[in-house]
């Protein structure tokens, strides 16, 4: 199993240089990836705003201050750029880090952000189809021709080419039935968030079954298609985790020992994950370091 960190979102403001102290130390420690959320900006009733650094910014300077470590948006929302020049930011992110990206994609749900920014909230889904058309077409053949209701891309090339011939794997960040329909036949991975499988291994089977079964209506096998999930871990200095989305904050997290997480994180491999994304209370230097000894425990398991 690969176990990955989501750094800080919208939990409090962190500055560029805990960033890329959290980033080159999880490298040191042997995480397998990092991962940013990719919001703008939320809004909670009796609470002032908050958002974090934009996304593809902190990506591109993470690649160029680490060398092993995957990394990538969790996940990146089409919504939020034209397609064609998103699919032009994941190629030179891919470029600077050597071949490391994720490209984690999801059509968007946070009303607020888009209110701010000026961006169209309506019909997300149907944009999101052409949009993913686009992006996944430029990154595997560098050349689009797209003239959608929403968005276009005519004749449009993506040149130079990044470190790969086809792109950096696409994963889906989402369990709706009609993304799935659109993006299983093309993505290498699928995700979860913790809230979608209640942040237990026994939430997961549903969720399996639906993706397993998009798979074989798209004609693909079910086991060419990664599973990942980002879990919720409170650390020994947990204080509860103020994130930005409200529904987050009444799921139980994962605590105990690090016997006790290796142990939770074996159950979730069990059920068919391959990599998970920590998103640990709280997300700090020190908290990181207080997980590396449940990647030690994993390691020797498989070794043993």
């Amino acid at each position: 199993m690969k176990v990955g960190i989501q750094l800080p979102e919208a939990e409090r403001v962190v500055r560029w240089p805990e960033y890329v102290a959290m980033a080159r130390r999880a490298e040191e420690l042997g995480f397998a990836s990092l991962w940013v959320g990719d919001h703008l900006l939320y809004r909670n009733p009796g609470e002032p705003p908050k958002g974090p650094w934009e996304a593809w910014t902190l990506l591109s300077a993470l690649a160029a201050a680490t060398n092993r470590i995957q990394l990538g948006p969790l996940v990146a929302c089409t919504s939020f750029h034209n397609p064609a020049v998103l699919a032009k930011m994941a190629t030179t992110v891919d470029e600077i880090s050597g071949g490391r990206l994720i490209l984690g994609l999801g059509a968007g749900w946070n009303a607020a952000e888009y209110e701010a920014f000026g961006l169209a909230y309506d019909h997300r889904v149907d944009r999101f189809a052409e949009s993913f058309t686009i992006i996944r077409t430029l990154l595997r053949d560098g050349v689009a021709d797209v003239a959608g209701l929403y968005v276009q891309a005519r004749d449009c090339v993506i040149h130079p080419s990044g470190p790969r011939e086809h792109g950096p794997p696409l994963l889906i960040g989402s369990s709706g039935l009609r993304m799935l329909r659109l993006t299983v036949p093309y993505v290498a991975a699928w995700n979860a968030w913790y809230r979608d499988f209640g942040n237990r291994p026994e939430g997961i089977q549903p969720l399996r079954e639906r993706v397993d079964a998009a798979c074989r209506d798209a004609g693909r096998d079910p086991a060419s298609l990664e599973r990942t999930v980002a879990l919720f871990v409170a650390t020994n200095r947990a204080a509860g985790r103020a994130g930005g989305d409200l529904e987050d904050r009444a799921v139980a997290p994962l605590d105990g020992s690090p016997e006790r997480l290796a142990a939770s994180l074996r159950a979730f491999e069990r059920e068919g994950i391959s990599h998970v994304q920590l998103v640990l209370d709280p997300i700090d230097l020190q908290a990181i370091e207080s997980i590396a000894p449940v990647l030690e425990l994993l390691d020797r398991d498989e070794g043993g």
